[in-house]
């Protein structure tokens, strides 16, 4: 009885060497694949890098097929109203108006100029501040205008109204005011009082 358990134990001793023979082999013989398929990918990055450099543009080739190709773009009906010299964060907006996710908030000052505004549907009265902001820093740059506004001194001096209403909660949403796409909201100075 116990040679035959030997035997089976032989038996079982000698299949599991094999299996680690046949296991040996087909590691080796993946790292050998692996090692050949990371050889041909190096030498791949090694052609497209000396391809890159042969291909290389000076910086001003790059802007000026870039200004090209955002003159193109800006031919679009969608995004027509976009000035020239126009920046991602103004065809982000165009886009978001274009699918709803963004409304247009008409700012009247009071020279009657009217600034078109785009904020976000769940903007608050903080975030239109903020897109006023950047309205006039682009439209300085674009005109050369003031160099320096001191927001806190307009915020302080102006107020925004809407419908006879203040918009004095900076946390509060647009839309909690009754503000929707296209509304006018009017850029008022605050009265002191004596």
């Amino acid at each position: 009885m116990l040679d035959l358990h030997q035997g089976v134990f032989a038996r079982h001793q000698l299949n599991m060497d094999e299996l680690k023979e046949e296991s040996l082999k087909n590691v080796d013989e993946a790292e050998i694949e692996e090692k050949t398929v990371v050889g041909e990918i190096k030498e791949e990055q090694e052609d497209d890098e000396e391809e890159d450099d042969e291909e290389a543009l000076p910086h001003s080739e790059f802007l000026d097929i870039f200004e090209e190709g955002l003159a193109l773009m800006v031919q679009d009906p969608l995004l027509c109203d976009l000035p020239i010299q126009v920046t991602l964060e103004e065809v982000n907006s165009q886009v978001a108006l274009e699918y709803g996710q963004a409304m247009t908030v008409r700012v009247c000052k009071a020279d009657e100029e009217v600034m078109p505004i785009v904020v976000v549907q769940s903007a608050t009265v903080l975030d239109l501040k903020k897109a006023i902001c950047r309205y006039m820093e682009l439209k300085q740059q674009r005109e050369g205008g003031v160099k320096h506004i001191s927001w806190k001194y307009v915020w302080r001096s102006f107020h925004l109204v809407f419908n006879g209403e203040k918009l004095e909660d900076d946390k509060r949403k647009l839309k909690d005011y009754g503000i929707k796409n296209r509304d006018e909201v009017t850029f008022l100075k605050n009265l002191r009082r004596k």
